[in-house]
Order: C-alpha cells, then structure tokens, then sequence
C-alpha cells in the first residue's frame, strides 16, 4: 500500500519557479567586469529563462540534447542552467581551463548540439572548431551591439537577440524527476575526462542536503556568493540552493583576484560565499596589503584542496568569519562531506576545535561513507587507520557517460573515490592523500596533505607541494617543494625547524626544494603527476635536483 500523497516530481525548473513566486523582487547580482554590475531579480530570470527555453526549441533543442556553455559565472550562465534543464535537454557545463585536446574530446564525446559561449573564449573555440564534429550553431553571451566577429566561426548568434524574439509565455514541463539534467567532466588528471551525468532529482535533493543547518545552513536572509565557478561541478550547488531558498544570489564573474572579491563581499553585504584555498590566499593578501575588513561575511565553505589550519585561524581571529572544511567530487554532485562541531565540542578551547574543523567533516544526510584497505576489508571508524575511501547516495554517480564498465564502481552503489583517508568514532573523516599519490615509507603510510598544510603556514610560504621520491631502505620518502612568498626570504633548515613540532619525526621530508610556481590542474589542484614527472631525477640514493622551472 503506498501512502496517499500527491506525486510531484522534482524538478530543477521548480526551484527558479518557486523562487520567482515567492522571493521574486529578491536581487540576483552578476559582476560582468570589475566596473559593471548587473542588477536582476528571481522574476525576470524567470520570464528570461522560459525566453531561452522557447528558443532552444525554435532552434530544434529536443529531451536528451546535450546543450554545451563555457562561461564564467555570471547572470546569461544562470539563465542557462534553468532554461536548458527546465525544457528536458541537459545543460553541459565546460571549464575552459582544461587542455585543447580534452575540449575536443568532452565536446565530441557528449554529443554537443549547441554550444553558448563567453565573448572571452571565441578564440579558445576557433582554435578547435576544425576538430569538433557536433556543434550546430555558437550563441555568444552578449547583445547584439557587442558581437564579435570571426573569419572562422559563421553565423554567430547573440544571446540577447535570440531571448528577445521570445514572449516568456512558457510553462516549464513536467517530466519524470530521473530524467538527465546537467552534465560536468572530471579534470581527467590520467586519461581522458569522464562525463558525471546528474538528474533533476539528484539536484534537488542534493540542494536540500547542502542548504541544512549541519551543511551549509542557508537561509532567505543570507547573501550568497558563490565563487567556485558555474563550470565547476554544479557550482558546489550553491546557485541551485541559493534559488531553493529564494536568498540574494551575487555572481562574481571572471575577475577573482583579492581586490575583486573583498568589494563584492562589501558592497553586497556578501554573508556566505565558497572557494578553494587559492582563492583566500589571493583575498588574504589583499586585506593586509589594504587594511580592509570582511564586515559581513559570517562563514565561508572551504572545498577544492584541504583547507590549512592557519586559514581557519586567520578567517576565525582576524576577520571572525567561521570557516567550513567541505570535501566532495565531480562524482558526488559535488557534496559529500560537511564539517560542522558537534555539542560535545562546544566546551573546547578554540586549539582542540580547530583539530576537528580540519578534518573534511561529516556525511550529510543521504550520503554514507567507509574506508577499506586494499584487500577490500572494511576499517573501524578509529581515526588512526588509513584506507581507501568509498562514497555512495542519491547524488553520487553509478557510472560514466559513454564509459561501459567502470573500476571505480563497486557493489550495492559504492563508488571507490580515490582518496585516503581516516573515519574518527564520530564520523569525522579526513583525506590524507589521494590513493596514487599515497607516499609509502617503510611500510607506514605519510600523508603528503598534511605536511603540505603545515608547510604553507609559514609566513613565507605561498604555495607547498609534496611528492614520494625513491629511498634504498625505505621505498620512499617525502621531498618538500615549495614556492615562497613574494619577496620572501626562506631556508630550507627554517622550512624543517618550522615542521618540527607539528608533524612526527618520520614525516619529516627528507628534502626542500624552493620553485617559482606549481603546476595545477584544471579545478585548480597542484598536479602531483607533473611534480613527479619533474623531479623524477630525485634519489636519496644519489640526490639530484632538476633546474627546469616548473610551470
């Protein structure tokens, strides 16, 4: 017998729906440059968004189409991800920062049918367009007045040109709640990038999930701003749960630097945003170059890259904002875990808080996680065992586009994420590494995470990275590669007394190595298989160091 309730399926065109009935005049805020803003509100992206969604289906938009954009976050990118979603096609959402060839290939392997662009990233496009085999018309996301024009690409449309021929008098359709909704590519760190393909009830669960007090705890009287960009995996579902709970939404566009971000947050009156921590090294620089303050913001998601514990004690101590460590992947819609304290925290000294606010917290409701060792045996949740961890829900992917069998997949909807990591007994887990990237030391396992954190609380570190280099004795050991500060003037015997105290004697890398900058992948993490690739020449055997700038 199933119970008497009406069966409303869960659509992601609801959420815009909902916010335009009842928080319509609310502001939605887009930073299209550094001197302008864009000013709208939930009614007229509503009206604006059904515009779209009657012109995908002039154009021949159909349920099932992979409908392309690459653009920074902004109010046109918005638009996109209801309109494209709300008429049943699935909205694939490209980060221009990944390689030409995987362009090409995420391009072609989604079958993208149109393609909405960023004026910045034409001549991105014309340099693939003779390899791409699947794009019917480019939509540039300006007015007509500021078309660009291209000898390679014909027959460019203009956003703004293409809505306006619309009336809006639309009603979004209901159709089953499964039904593929948006598309994001991994980094493809080894491989070619595979495509994660969310649905319109993932996403709106996942959204509920995200805006829960023990989540991200958000409410219609915040601003919200979030900085992780819209081509990232669904944003961190901020603009989703942003429209859900009908809160001021800000889109900072392309300009992220310090200066950028401070002013947003001030002259919005921004309460809650996320970012990776390159983002707050930037804004921290800016502050103390300026002496300005953050006023307004009361918390921030910190997700990406493990968030340093002298971050959280900066956010905390000088600017009193409350830092969130969250982990999750391109794979978990991106949400899996959360760090909020729990009562029994409540009476501790700000020190013992922080030894939990680093770890990358607890599973939201819906989501359940458990490390294994590599046998496949299940670990106690003690938080002194590492193993490999392992993810599953209603938001987690149970595989890949265009990808048959999947290794990563297990049995009973687990998926194997790839990180190390420890549970403690209260379910606070901590990824101490990725399991390639894992450093084996004498049969121990070291946590290059950690020590890359410690690293970069060091006044006069910018940025710290750690690889596994071969030792006769010990199969491996830890070297330190770290870029300084500007200006700044570091040893590698202060770099090492510096870590004394806060890693075990066995950690201790064994070597320092000062570079100009880190290579990164596309979402912004250092790339370990470039580090190795660059100082594969390091032996504790015989140490040689290599010369070549790393970039």
């Amino acid at each position: 017998m199933h119970g008497l309730i009406s069966d409303r399926p869960l659509m992601i065109s609801s959420l815009l729906e909902h916010a335009a009935r009842y928080h319509g005049k609310t502001e939605i805020i887009s930073a299209d440059s550094k001197d302008k803003i864009t000013r709208s509100n939930y009614e007229n992206v509503n009206i604006r968004s059904k515009k779209l969604a009657q012109a995908l289906i002039k154009l021949g938009a159909k349920k099932g189409d992979t409908i392309a954009t690459m653009a920074w976050s902004n109010l046109r990118h918005y638009e996109l991800y209801f309109g494209v979603s709300g008429i049943g096609s699935i909205c694939h959402t490209i980060n221009p920062r990944l390689f030409p060839e995987q362009l090409v290939f995420i391009i072609n392997d989604a079958k993208d049918k149109f393609l909405f662009i960023d004026i910045d990233f034409i001549p991105l496009i014309e340099k693939l367009m003779d390899k791409i085999s699947t794009i019917e018309k480019i939509i540039v996301l300006c007015d007509k007045e500021n078309m660009p024009e291209s000898d390679i690409i014909k027959n460019l449309i203009s956003y703004e040109e293409l809505i306006n021929n619309e009336n809006g008098d639309f009603d979004w359709p209901i159709f089953e709640e499964k039904t593929a909704s948006s598309l994001c590519y991994t980094s493809g760190t080894t491989g070619n990038p595979k495509g994660v393909l969310y649905a319109h009830r993932s996403t709106v669960i996942h959204a509920f999930a995200a805006a829960a007090p023990d989540a991200m705890n958000l409410s219609a009287r915040d601003v919200i701003m979030p900085i992780a960009p819209m081509f990232h995996a669904n944003a961190w579902a901020i603009p989703y749960v942003t429209t859900m709970i009908g809160a001021k939404l800000v889109l900072p566009g392309r300009h992220l630097d310090g200066e950028s971000v401070q002013s947003l947050i001030e002259n919005e009156k921004v309460t809650f945003t996320a970012a990776v921590p390159t983002i707050w090294l930037m804004l921290f620089e800016y502050l103390e170059q300026s002496g300005k303050k953050l006023e307004s913001l009361k918390s921030c998601v910190v997700g990406g890259s493990a968030c340093p514990r002298f971050m959280m004690e900066k956010f905390y101590e000088k600017y009193g904002v409350e830092v969130l460590h969250c982990w999750g992947m391109t794979e978990t819609s991106p949400i899996g875990t959360i760090n909020r304290p729990l009562s029994k925290h409540a009476g501790q000294s700000f020190s013992e808080r922080l030894d939990v606010a680093v770890k990358q917290g607890r599973p939201v409701y819906g989501v359940e996680i458990k490390i294994t060792d590599e046998s496949g045996i299940t670990l106690p949740n003690n938080g002194k065992d590492f193993g490999n961890l392992w993810i599953r829900g209603p938001w987690i992917c149970s595989g890949y586009l265009n990808i048959e069998n999947s290794e990563t997949h297990g049995e009973d909807d687990w998926f194997m994420t790839g990180d190390v990591a420890t549970i403690d007994e209260d379910g606070f887990m901590q990824i101490t590494d990725r399991t390639k990237d894992v450093i084996k030391s004498g049969g121990e396992w070291i946590s290059s995470i950690e020590i890359e954190n410690f690293a970069v609380g060091h006044p006069s570190v910018m940025e710290a990275g750690v690889i596994g280099v071969f030792h006769p004795k010990w199969d491996e050991r830890p070297l330190l590669i770290i870029v300084k500060n500007e200006n700044a003037e570091v040893s590698k015997e202060e770099i090492l007394e510096f870590l004394k105290d806060k890693i075990v004697s066995w950690w201790m890398p064994d070597d320092v190595v000062f570079v100009d900058s880190l290579p990164h992948t596309a979402t912004g993490k250092i790339q370990k298989l470039a580090l190795r690739e660059q100082f594969k020449a390091v032996s504790y055997t015989h140490l040689t160091l290599p010369t070549k700038r790393i970039v």
